[in-house]
């Protein structure tokens, strides 16, 4: 990838639902080493131009031979010098990219005060910057018309919430302070798409947000309400991190599936995960992955939604040998535990948060 230049992908503005492929609600960061390295190669490494052509003026001069092994030196010396103390440096207290740039306040920048920043102190950034991401993948910047709807969705249906259960205080407390909005979902090496990431509980990049449509939006077809269910899962995934991080759950969750976790989840479909007791086939991944997959689950898919799922679980034994009763067993002992957790350590009754998520969520695609 050009580490110089984000450009927009045609082919993904216009599509309204992602490609095929499995998803992964967080990711962490790998940032590329040797793009320094790269360009100062380029511009002043032993075969740039500007080495070329000091070395035809040493040539000619009969330097080189004297002073062989000391070219990168007398280039740097010649940069040293190139400016004169009185040259106008322009204005340095306006260097774009270095915290110097600065911009208009918009209607968005004012909406994102009003309803964000002022009461529970969180801020957006839409403006690209790619050093906020991912050096090696290729990602789109949002269309300014995607981020209001996005960020009153996001209100609506996680954050109004979770005040009505639990407090504006819980949230104040709780809430990650900086979102980071993309455009475009970030495409990972063995094929898997990462929708959102969080840093330390203080920081949500979210992707894919120029494939957001409600039906109140042109454009809208019922396919977008995946793009929607799995926008609102990547979020509450994150926020169940916060919180367990925060207090942890109880590690009897953890044996519930022993033995079944595995780095190679992405080659497990979310039936057969179902078949073993997991929500998802990413909730095989780890415990606390596991944990945060049950609460997002259970959360956009509502009660009726999440009894469906466990439900459908086919007769007979799995490809690990777990049985239907098993696996129903598996999913009901999560789900105790979360709602316990839930009550027990936020004094948040789980079921009505449910039905009020599930509420707000259909309220945008029904």
């Amino acid at each position: 990838m050009n580490h110089f230049l984000t450009y927009y992908n045609e082919t993904m503005l216009d599509t309204h639902s992602p490609a095929d492929a499995k998803v992964i609600p967080i990711t962490t960061c790998a940032y590329r080493r040797g793009a320094f390295e790269a360009c100062h190669d380029k511009f002043y490494g032993p075969s740039s131009p500007a080495a070329t052509f000091l070395t035809r003026i040493l040539r000619r001069l009969g330097l080189l031979k004297k002073h062989r092994g000391k070219l990168p030196f007398l280039l740097l010396l010649c940069s040293m010098v190139s400016c004169k103390k009185g040259d106008n440096l322009g204005d340095l207290n306006n260097i774009p990219g270095l915290g110097g740039d600065s911009s208009a306040t918009t209607a968005i920048d004012q909406w994102i005060d009003d309803t964000l920043t002022v009461p529970y102190n969180v801020t957006a950034k839409y403006r690209w910057d790619q050093n906020e991401l991912d050096l090696n993948k290729d990602l789109t910047p949002p269309m300014e018309s995607k981020l209001i709807p996005v960020l009153s969705a996001v209100k609506k249906v996680w954050i109004d919430t979770y005040v009505a259960e639990a407090g504006s205080n819980f949230m104040k407390t709780l809430i990650p302070k900086f979102f980071i909005l993309v455009g475009s979902a970030s495409w990972n090496t063995d094929g898997t798409i990462t929708l959102g990431s969080a840093e330390g509980g203080h920081q949500i990049i979210l992707y894919v947000l120029n494939n957001f449509y409600t039906k109140d939006m042109p454009g809208y077809v019922p396919a977008d309400s995946t793009n929607i269910i799995q926008m609102f899962h990547t979020i509450e995934h994150e926020f169940g991190h916060i919180l367990h991080q925060t207090v942890l759950y109880p590690t009897d969750y953890k044996t519930i599936t022993v033995g079944l976790y595995t780095a190679n989840w992405n080659n497990v479909s979310d039936a057969q995960a179902h078949q073993d007791g997991f929500v998802t086939a990413y909730a095989r991944s780890a415990p606390d992955e596991d944990f945060v997959e049950m609460i997002a689950t259970m959360l956009t898919l509502g009660k009726d939604g999440f009894d469906k799922l466990v439900n459908s679980i086919p007769p007979g034994a799995s490809v690990d040998g777990i049985s239907q009763a098993q696996a129903i067993s598996n999913l009901r002992q999560k789900q105790q535990i979360v709602v316990d957790y839930f009550k027990n350590t936020w004094s948040i009754d789980f079921y009505s948060l449910q039905t009020r998520v599930r509420s707000a969520m259909v309220s945008l695609i029904q």
